[in-house]
């Protein structure tokens, strides 16, 4: 069950390309099963291998504590969330992470049912401030029937109005979207609506259970909860005449299977929803539980053998709901697993804050692979999702590729790589046997400034980063990388936030300027590298008494008709050579 805009409050980056440990290698969970045996097996922590058998991917490890359980088929994965606001990136944490878990099962001959349930019978308490499309795309209140979420505030969130208009429910909506996301990652996932639950009676024992034992109920509740006193009965009503979750019951007929209630106030921070006062009866499907309750009821009903979930409910929630299932519904919970949150630009996601992303904004800037490694790292570690340095996540997956190809001298990272490789890319089944050809990513974007594709492949070959033999299917698999890139250039407004003029442009310079940019083609000509091109631009601006950035300007008005773009000599570097020595010489 994952918590709305919550994250690390200090959640250090990922190492750079280059570090001498980097995060993606040994892991957490692998150390820990090789030093084995300091494990007192807590409800709340998975990661240590009581027999001491080293994994190299933290999904077996989990895999290996839900058998251990001797689980009935299908193994049931949960995860959840509340359908508040944009369908963002964290709301996603617990459908990759039980995917890795489900895929792994799936491997070892288990069959498995990934399940995510929308907790869409809780009532909208505020307004969001954003919301998504069905496209996945941010919009503010403005562009939508905000009056729709406005007039239904304190309603359960499937008898809201989609405010798009699309879906059937406001809930309907927010489910698409993850049920999108899902698809879009190649992750088997069925959505399950709480609503749906209720209305089909799948909760009437649970909620019997509870409401026939309330004295037990209060006493195991008090412990975690303030308000619990002699009256409090743990069912919300949804009041029949204005709609509106109610909190107060009057009365039980646990027989019947009703209860009496009095639509009061909801009161949500300094804020008070108003009741209608309506005094009524309502079945068992007419309400809810409360979600301490209503939790570990989705483990009995849905019969949960595993959830990850985020440390914010390792704390309190977890231990409550441990405390439910054991001793008011009489099941015993899922195995556990608290993941880590991630930060976003090195702060929390927050919806409130406009902090968020969504996976179709990153499938926009690199490819699902490269997002399911993201999550493939091990959970218990925090880590700093960087818009600005994206290459960087992308230079570790493709490092990490390269070790599961026996590229890379580095004995733990490649056991992580043989044995999670294959998941990431979504082959466990069929792994792959050949290395995909990788643009490095800003090499990538730097071709993100060319427009013409035919250009792009013969700048990409000059470079050596395309095989002579590579088949068409081969090439276009690689090159669309550079629309990525090109869109991270353009998102982040960056160094690589150029385009390359194709043609000439129609420039004219003084006689210095013409004869210090034919001395840098003849240096260009004689093979030196991008570095070395740089300096020697500051040296030949001051070998014909040309300020130097008069000189730089007139670079860059050659190649990209504009007075500034990235550092220029790096970038000449990366170019053909022969086009680059045309191009300073002003011939077309």
């Amino acid at each position: 069950m994952s918590a709305d805009d919550a994250s690390a409050a200090d959640a250090p980056g990922d190492s750079a390309p280059g570090d001498s440990a980097p995060d993606d290698s040994p892991h957490i969970l692998s150390e820990q099963a090789r030093g084995a045996g300091s494990a007192e097996g807590t409800d709340d922590e998975v990661g240590e291998d009581d027999g001491g058998e080293f994994r190299a991917f933290w999904a077996d490890v989990v895999a290996d504590e839900i058998e251990a359980r001797d689980p009935d088929e299908p193994i049931v994965i949960k995860g959840g969330v509340s359908p508040s606001g944009v369908a963002h990136l964290g709301n996603f944490n617990e459908i990759i992470r039980g995917y890795f878990v489900a895929a792994v099962l799936r491997e070892r001959g288990r069959e498995v049912r990934q399940v995510f349930t929308s907790d869409d019978k809780d009532p909208l308490r505020k307004l969001p401030r954003k919301l998504a499309n069905a496209d996945g795309e941010i919009v503010g209140l403005g562009e939508v029937d905000a009056g729709a979420l406005g007039r239904n505030l304190g309603k359960p969130y499937t008898a809201i109005p989609d405010p798009f208009g699309e879906r059937e429910s406001y809930a309907a909506h927010f489910a698409a979207l993850l049920k999108t996301d899902a698809d879009r990652l190649g992750i088997p996932v069925e959505m399950v609506s709480n609503t749906e639950l209720y209305a089909d009676g799948s909760f009437d024992d649970v909620t019997r259970t509870v409401l026939s034992d309330l004295d037990g109920v209060r006493e195991v509740l008090s412990q975690y909860q303030d308000k619990v006193d002699g009256e409090y009965v743990p069912f919300n009503p949804v009041c029949a005449e204005c709609g509106k979750i109610t909190e107060t019951v009057t009365g039980v007929d646990v027989d019947a299977e009703t209860v009496e209630y009095v639509c009061t106030d909801m009161d949500v921070g300094d804020e008070t929803i108003e009741g209608c006062g309506h005094e009524g009866t309502a079945t068992f499907r007419e309400g809810k539980l409360p979600w301490r309750l209503e939790w570990p009821g989705q483990w009995d009903v849905l019969g949960v053998d595993f959830e990850p979930f985020g440390k914010d409910h390792a704390e309190g929630s977890w231990p409550s709901g441990v405390d439910v299932a054991r001793n008011v519904l009489g099941v015993e919970p899922p195995v556990p697993m608290v993941y880590e949150w991630f930060t976003l630009n090195g702060e929390p996601l927050s919806s409130s804050a406009g902090n968020i992303v969504t996976v179709p904004e990153l499938l926009e800037l690199l490819e699902p692979a490269v997002l399911r490694y993201f999550f493939a790292l091990h959970p218990k570690k925090s880590r700093d999702l960087d818009i600005e340095r994206l290459d960087q996540l992308v230079d570790r997956f493709d490092r990490f590729e390269r070790a599961y190809f026996g590229e890379v001298d580095d004995e733990d990272l490649t056991a992580f790589a043989e044995r999670a490789y294959p998941f990431v890319v979504g082959r466990a089944d069929d792994p792959p046997e050949e290395k995909p050809v990788r643009l490095p990513y800003t090499f990538a974007a730097v071709l993100g400034m060319v427009d013409d594709p035919d250009f792009r492949e013969r700048l990409a070959r000059d470079e050596g980063h395309i095989p002579d033999d590579a088949s068409d299917e081969v090439v276009e698999a690689a090159l669309a990388r550079v629309e990525k890139a090109r869109s991270w250039a353009e998102r982040t407004a960056n160094e690589y936030d150029y385009r390359l003029q194709t043609e000439l442009p129609d420039v004219d310079f003084d006689a210095d300027v013409a004869a210090a940019l034919d001395d840098l083609a003849d240096f260009v000509a004689a093979g030196h590298d991008g570095d070395a091109i740089q300096s020697e631009m500051y040296e030949t601006a001051r070998a014909h008494d040309v300020e130097v950035s008069d000189f730089f300007a007139a670079g860059y008005r050659l190649f990209f008709d504009d007075t500034q773009g990235p550092r220029l000599g790096e970038f000449l570097g990366e170019l053909e050579r022969d086009y680059v020595v045309a191009r300073l010489r002003r011939e077309e």
